[in-house]
């Protein structure tokens, strides 16, 4: 289903076109100020306070790099959708990018995926609108050996994946970065370029199909695919990705644009428009209630959101529409008090709650993985996590956090 956008996202994405349109044609830091400033004052208006803009790197100053500060419910993934049609024809000048989608977690780049592939999802229908299926290809970064020297200026690519996925130092060993034969047709006609990343004595021991001879050799990688057809880079959560290393990973596949989203940006990021709650609110999107418990000590809190999970689930019973209340609980990183092994050993031996209502989805355990939680057979009323609930892990079903 098709979702019409809300006022404050169509004048967050005309903020975005304003800048890329600006920005076409600039090469100096300076200019691209200039361009930020000006794309500022359209979307805010004439009293819209200056703010500094970052360049993207001292080599690349005529990059676009952009910050869209969006609440958490306001919708970041798919107006990131409608983005990456406008980056293309306004920035880009191409009618079928490459657009690498990176995320802060494996669980959000599962359910991202997943939203951007299943016809009738928003996020697919928002890309659907400007290409049709047969010209539009979505898939995992872990995927990208079935994309095909034609695919690329044929279709429009959305690849999916994790800023971890990329972020390394040794790039040896990283499938991203590894020399595949399956590329050889991809290199065909692509010239030499000092961007590249070559074949070095450690790729040798990491893949020992290649030879002497092949030192020096232009990598057939991914990376360097990507480096060569410069995708428009969407930043989940960019708030995360603004160390040093980071940048180095971008500048390594050189990308055309950057278009970063979060509702918590860093104070170094370009933050060319910001939306409140309270337009949130005014558009309706945040519905429901919100009733805040504070407890003496978490194993209450624990007990309390049990309960309530149990009230809510008793009421859900006189719903047209099937619902089952599930609870989501934050545990403590190691070295802390209630750890997920602390929590998920409480909720059994003390509240007897059975095993097989209870996951735990974290970087370790990944026991969500492949689980519907919307079959009416799914009997995961309680989810433990660490991370998921900071980085916008989505779950209709989540009615108590804990």
């Amino acid at each position: 289903m098709a979702l019409t956008l809300k006022k404050y996202q169509n004048d967050a994405l005309a903020a975005l076109d304003a800048f890329l349109v600006n920005a076409r044609g600039q090469r100096t830091g300076e200019q691209m100020q200039a361009a930020f400033d000006a794309a500022r004052r359209e979307a805010l208006g004439d009293s819209a306070p200056l703010l500094p803009y970052r360049s993207f790197s001292d080599e690349a100053p005529e990059l676009p790099i952009a910050c869209l500060r969006i609440p958490t419910g306001g919708g970041k993934t798919l107006m990131a959708a409608h983005a990456v049609e406008r980056a293309a024809r306004l920035y880009v000048g191409s009618a079928t990018p490459l657009a690498l989608w990176l995320v802060p977690s494996n669980a959000i780049r599962t359910q991202t995926l997943e939203a951007l592939k299943t016809p009738g999802h928003p996020y697919r229908e928002a890309l659907l609108g400007y290409w049709p299926a047969d010209r539009l290809t979505v898939l995992d970064i872990a995927d990208c050996e079935q994309l095909r020297a034609q695919d690329f200026g044929g279709r429009a690519i959305v690849v999916v994946g994790t800023l971890q996925t990329l972020r390394v130092e040794n790039t040896t060993g990283r499938e991203v970065y590894a020399y595949k034969e399956n590329f050889e047709p991809h290199f065909a006609t692509v010239p030499d370029a000092d961007f590249f990343e070559r074949v070095g004595e450690r790729d040798l021991v990491a893949q020992p199909y290649l030879g002497r001879g092949d030192l020096g050799k232009v990598k057939r990688s991914f990376a360097n695919l990507l480096a060569w057809h410069r995708p428009i880079v969407i930043m989940d959560e960019a708030h995360n990705a603004q160390s040093s290393l980071s940048l180095d990973v971008l500048k390594r596949i050189r990308p055309a644009c950057v278009i970063e989203w979060t509702a918590t940006p860093a104070k170094d990021q370009n933050l060319l428009y910001h939306v409140s709650a309270q337009e949130l609110k005014a558009a309706h999107m945040i519905k429901l209630p919100i009733v805040l418990a504070p407890h003496p000590n978490w194993r209450e809190s624990v007990r309390d959101a049990v309960l309530t999970r149990e009230v809510l689930a008793r009421e859900a019973t006189a719903e047209p529409d099937y619902v089952r209340p599930i609870v989501l609980f934050q545990a403590d990183q190691q070295g802390n008090e209630a750890t997920v092994e602390v929590l998920k050993a409480f909720l059994l031996d003390t509240l007897h709650i059975e095993e097989r209502r209870i996951a735990v989805a974290t970087g370790n355990q990944r026991e969500l993985d492949g689980v519907n939680l919307f079959d009416r057979a799914c009997t995961v009323d309680f989810v433990i996590t660490v991370e998921a609930l900071k980085e916008g892990w989505d779950c209709s079903f989540a009615y108590v956090f804990c």
